[in-house]
């Protein structure tokens, strides 16, 4: 098995056709990857930077990309539940529509590589304790008189809202044993990034990231490493929201 230093996602490695057809693209990418962005690489540990690629892929729908960087991860070591989970997680921020394919997708990557499914189940909580099991999560990673604040100032005809965030998104899903707090946080910043539109929600997840131990240059390090897969814009405006509540 390779460790973390011998590891480096390039596409001259996981993409052979590309190789032929594009050379001098694929150079460029891996130049960009190996040598500016390599000590950025090397912050984070393998399974980090795989969590924050592949979410990101889902969320773009980069279905041949996913498709090709997920085996070449499983043969590398990469956990099945670390990839069962993000699926998972990754419907709460962009619904069951756009990750519904890859759940197929993965479930043949995992046949062709010897992965028997379903995986040992992970939930933890009931119909009577998932509700206010969310709560105490988005309490502990937000605040709680942020979130009893944004609960009490949301119109009455829409409070349910909150209840499906708390026991669903929450309840439902980060309380799933498999991964951590600190990569359920990274699953959710990698979405929030390369998603239009989400800068609040993308600001209360940067200081839940750092609430559970995702420091400061940890978030710039999974930024910097998303720079091949969702292009400079984005990054710029993530750092604007990381500065405001950093600096």
């Amino acid at each position: 098995m390779l460790d973390d230093n011998e590891i480096i996602e390039i596409i001259s490695e996981y993409d052979l056709e590309l190789k032929n057809t594009d050379p001098e693209l694929v150079e460029i990418i891996d130049n960009l990857i190996c040598v500016d962005l390599k000590d950025e690489y090397m912050k984070l540990s393998y399974d980090e930077r795989m969590i924050v690629i592949l979410t990101t892929l889902i969320t773009n729908q980069s279905v041949d990309l996913y498709e090709k960087l997920l085996t070449q991860a499983l043969r590398n070591g990469f956990k099945p539940v670390i990839i069962k989970e993000m699926l998972y997680q990754t419907i709460v921020y962009v619904g069951l529509s756009k990750v519904y394919e890859f759940i197929d997708i993965t479930n043949d990557i995992f046949d062709e590589n010897g992965v028997d499914v379903p995986l040992p189940g992970q939930s933890i909580t009931t119909n009577k304790t998932r509700k206010n099991e969310g709560y105490t999560i988005q309490a502990d990673h937000y605040g709680k008189d942020w979130l009893d604040m944004k609960i009490k100032s949301t119109p009455d005809n829409q409070k349910q809202l909150w209840d499906y965030i708390s026991a669903f998104g929450f309840g439902d899903i980060y309380t799933r044993g498999g991964i951590s707090q600190k990569q359920r946080e990274l699953i959710t910043l990698a979405v929030l990034v390369s998603l239009r539109g989400c800068e609040d929600q993308l600001e209360i997840h940067m200081r839940g990231n750092l609430k559970v131990g995702n420091d400061e240059n940890k978030i710039i390090a999974v930024l910097m490493i998303l720079i091949p897969y969702i292009g400079f814009p984005r990054i710029h405006n993530a750092l604007k929201i990381l500065n405001k509540i950093t600096i």
